[in-house]
């Protein structure tokens, strides 16, 4: 019966500071989920090639460009091939950011949780819709 010593109801002391430590674990372990989960993502970084050897990119954690290679082989295709590569390059990076991103939450955070659900999906959402292009200079700064 509720409100019942030795019953397990609302007014239990002894099971109410049960119930509070259980849920006290949970959040403590949730916080340490969360913060492992963080400190994976702010490290992760994605390099990517495109299959002819022209173009390396490398991405940071927000899917930022922060490194770029060029092969020996751009000088013998025109520039808009050159341009095009990276680009499709960048998004290939994005994309591996994105899968790699949502692997992080689901073994730190698990994939029971309609938090990390929705964390994974708003994730791979932002990285696989950014554009690349939209990232740099104006259309006129582009052609240059």
């Amino acid at each position: 019966m509720a409100g019942v010593p030795g019953t397990g109801g609302l007014l239990d002391p002894d099971g109410a500071m049960e119930r509070l430590a259980e849920w006290k674990g949970r959040i403590n372990q949730l916080a340490a989920d969360t913060k492992a989960m963080s400190d994976q993502l702010q490290e992760l970084r994605v390099t990517a090639a495109d299959d002819n050897g022209l173009v390396e990119v490398t991405v940071d954690s927000s899917g930022q460009l922060v490194d770029l290679w060029l092969g020996q082989r751009i000088h013998r295709v025109a520039p808009d091939v050159v341009a095009r590569t990276v680009m499709n390059t960048i998004r290939a990076a994005r994309q591996q950011l994105a899968d790699r991103s949502q692997a992080i939450i689901a073994d730190t955070m698990g994939t029971e949780s309609p938090a990390a659900r929705a964390i994974a999906e708003r994730v791979g959402q932002q990285l696989r819709d950014a554009d690349p292009a939209a990232d740099g200079p104006d259309d006129q700064q582009r052609r240059w």
